[in-house]
């Protein structure tokens, strides 16, 4: 196994509360794709709503993954002030959460 060069990936697990509307969540999620265009070291930001069928979602609806160059840019994004701004916002409106971080390892076989 080849262990990470550096990237690191950041996963958010979220469940939004039942009052919030999905005019909101989409905002929600707008502004959080808008963080690549202002915190210099998030390179990307994917996500997508739970469509398994195995029911092991433990109640989370939508996964987002953000890509990083290094853990230290992780750290810088998570310190940026228009993130901290963003996340008290969005976590405001959420039911649940669950965040991992990771480096990617490629298998060889």
């Amino acid at each position: 196994m080849e262990e990470g060069k550096g990237v690191v990936k950041h996963i958010l697990l979220a469940k939004f509360k039942d009052g919030i509307s999905e005019n909101q969540i989409e905002e929600h999620i707008k502004g959080y794709a808008n963080l690549v265009n202002i915190i210099e070291p998030m390179k990307s930001l994917h996500w997508g709503k739970d469509v398994s069928i195995e029911n092991l979602h433990h109640g989370f609806t939508h996964v987002f993954e953000s890509t990083f160059e290094t853990k230290e840019g992780l750290a810088e994004y998570i310190a940026h002030p228009v993130h901290v701004e963003f996340a008290n916002g969005f976590l405001s409106s959420l039911d649940k959460v669950l965040v991992v971080d990771f480096e990617p390892t490629t298998v060889n076989i």
